[in-house]
């Protein structure tokens, strides 16, 4: 190992792998010499696919070795001039054309055997002295990277690092301003300002507080990022509305949403909630996302005060 990947460790991967890459390919270029095999190592996948077969379409070999449609053209046309393959029109579809390999690219095929054999058991001496195997490691790590992406999986880290600097509070009077232009931001975006919602946040005490709901403010770096209100329900149905969920687009996709979602369930539950209603629009499907991963399922039927609710849902707490 080098000393720069000794600094970098794992986080230069992505620098690594390609070096290995290409000094394996390096090593190739010299074997397909030394066996006197007219091949380069980036034809090999197209080439052994064709010696299985004889003959496929291009989309064929491109779904079998896993490379792009351009990528195995450009190749096929590199082979064709060297006379190793040929394009044929397919017989029952004249629009299509099919890669064969020729006489000559079967006289490779047999004279590469040896070469074959030969790279395995050099191949296997060296894995067997290593403490990991590195072809079962790779097996391995493409799995887990299939099961989800490296990106996804460092998105969840930044997510999981912002989350800790997400502190959710009870309202204060000094939070008024912000619960307002949180909630009226988002509101007049998509649709337009309606008389529950001025009485919601023009008088949060009195239409929220007084009435023994909640509201509670999440802080990002000590700055109201979101906000969320659970509005008791004169309902036999339905104990609370969570209502007035907001986020501020400057902190969003750091998971506040979901942090406040959780905060104000937890409340319900220790004011001794057991169903919790919403409403909200399918045109958000972001906060839709959020309420069905919350717990939240759809349902129909309930007065609604909003012109734009076309979405219903309740969270059964017991």
């Amino acid at each position: 190992m080098s000393a720069f990947f000794e600094k970098t460790g794992k986080m230069a991967l992505g620098s690594r792998l390609p070096m290995l890459s290409d000094r394996i390919t390096e090593e190739s270029v010299k074997i397909y010499e030394l066996y006197d095999v007219g091949l380069k190592p980036k034809w090999f996948p197209v080439f052994y696919t064709l010696t299985l077969s004889d003959s496929q379409s291009v989309t064929a070999i491109a779904k079998e070795i896993g490379h792009s449609h351009p990528s195995v053209v450009k190749i096929i046309r590199e082979m064709a001039r060297e006379g190793i393959i040929a394009e044929k029109k397919d017989q029952n579809d004249g629009r299509k054309n099919i890669i064969v390999i020729t006489a000559k690219g079967k006289q490779l095929a047999y004279k590469i055997t040896r070469q074959y054999e030969d790279v395995t058991d050099a191949l296997d001496h060296t894995l067997e002295k290593t403490q990991h195997n590195l072809w079962k490691a790779m097996d391995e790590f493409e799995y887990l990277l299939n099961q989800k992406s490296l990106f996804a999986r460092v998105l969840e880290q930044k997510k999981a690092k912002e989350s800790e600097q997400v502190k959710i509070v009870p309202y204060a009077p000094a939070h008024q301003a912000a619960f307002r232009q949180l909630n009226e931001a988002w509101i007049s975006t998509y649709f337009k300002m309606e008389k529950a919602d001025y009485q919601a946040l023009e008088h949060p005490k009195e239409y929220i507080l007084d009435k023994g709901g909640i509201i509670l403010v999440a802080l990002y770096e000590n700055k109201v990022a979101g906000v969320c209100a659970l509005i008791p329900m004169q309902d036999i149905t339905y104990d609370f509305e969570l209502a007035k969920m907001a986020v501020s687009p400057e902190t969003r996709g750091k998971g506040i949403g979901w942090l406040l979602g959780q905060a104000i369930i937890s409340q319900a539950k220790e004011l001794g909630a057991k169903t919790l209603y919403l409403e909200s629009n399918t045109r958000l499907e972001p906060a839709i996302k959020l309420y069905q991963k919350l717990g939240f399922e759809k349902v129909s039927g309930h007065p609604t005060p909003y012109e734009r609710c076309n979405i219903q849902m309740e969270l059964k707490l017991t």
